[in-house]
């Protein structure tokens, strides 16, 4: 069976680490990387529940999207919710391996996943990466439906591909109008808003639209001079990657089990609405 730095090093060669945004932390968090790895369980966030999963199904490492440690921390004590993470992983005999934004950026990325599930055509990166001479890969991802449908339909069409969240799918603009030029970015993509090909497109898909900045993007659209918005769950977003990484993982690592998690961790729990 491969040593988790073997591991590794098939993992950076999936999802280089030269391809992750400057203030990204992606790679391993924990774990040693001389012990031996004989099943991978994937999952968006290291989070109490993945973590008792993993452990529980004795895998010996969790990969997620999400890294747990972005910035530094003063203390793992086992009452923040980070050390707590961390000694149960260490307890458990898991380790932790994150593949973020150098996940986002390849071919077979994040918002790669979501625009080839909604059947997107002439794709081409919203931000393509100052590392790869092509052009092809980049953060989010700019195209075009086969067949224009309106507003409302494409929605709808969003919750049949997604998992199913408290905060569904959520629109600016007109229910029948009709759109044709996508955009999107898997996970928080309201940096892109000011994108040309954001502002070029009928409509932009992303999670994480804050009120000011999607109120201004709202605006715009009603000028005749952006898309109209559909904000879908962070993690819902990201969470239909796992099929591929882990299809990506079994082709590489054939003799290690690769299992991917059900378990919902979008922070919402239930809504109101009225």
């Amino acid at each position: 069976m491969p040593s988790l730095e073997s591991v590794r090093s098939v993992v950076h060669d999936l999802w280089p680490l030269r391809g992750a945004e400057p203030w990204d932390s992606p790679g391993l968090a924990v774990g040693d990387p001389g012990s031996e790895v004989t099943h991978i369980h994937l999952a968006v966030d290291a989070v109490l529940e993945t973590v008792d999963e993993a452990v529980a199904m004795d895998a010996d490492l969790l990969l997620v999207h999400h890294p747990l440690l972005f910035r530094g921390v003063t203390t793992v004590a086992g009452d923040t919710t980070k050390g707590a993470v961390i000694q149960r992983l260490i307890a458990g005999g898991t380790a932790l391996l994150a593949a973020h934004t150098n996940a986002d950026v390849v071919t077979t990325g994040t918002s790669r996943v979501l625009a080839a599930q909604l059947g997107l055509v002439e794709q081409q990166p919203l931000e393509p990466s100052s590392t790869d001479p092509s052009g092809d890969t980049g953060l989010g991802i700019a195209g075009r439906l086969e067949t224009p449908m309106t507003l409302m339909a494409l929605a709808r069409a969003l919750t049949d591909i997604l998992p199913p969240t408290a905060g569904g799918v959520r629109v600016a603009g007109a229910h029948d109008a009709v759109v044709e030029s996508v955009a999107l970015c898997g996970g928080a993509g309201d940096s892109l808003l000011d994108n040309p090909l954001v502002l070029s497109s009928d409509v932009y898909i992303t999670s994480d639209l804050r009120h000011h900045p999607a109120s201004d993007a709202r605006e715009l659209m009603f000028l005749g001079r952006g898309p109209a918005l559909v904000d879908i769950s962070h993690w819902a977003s990201e969470w239909l990657w796992l099929d591929t990484a882990a299809a990506q993982l079994r082709r590489a690592l054939p003799d290690v089990e690769v299992t991917i998690s059900d378990l919902r961790t979008d922070p919402w729990d239930f809504a109101v609405v009225r």
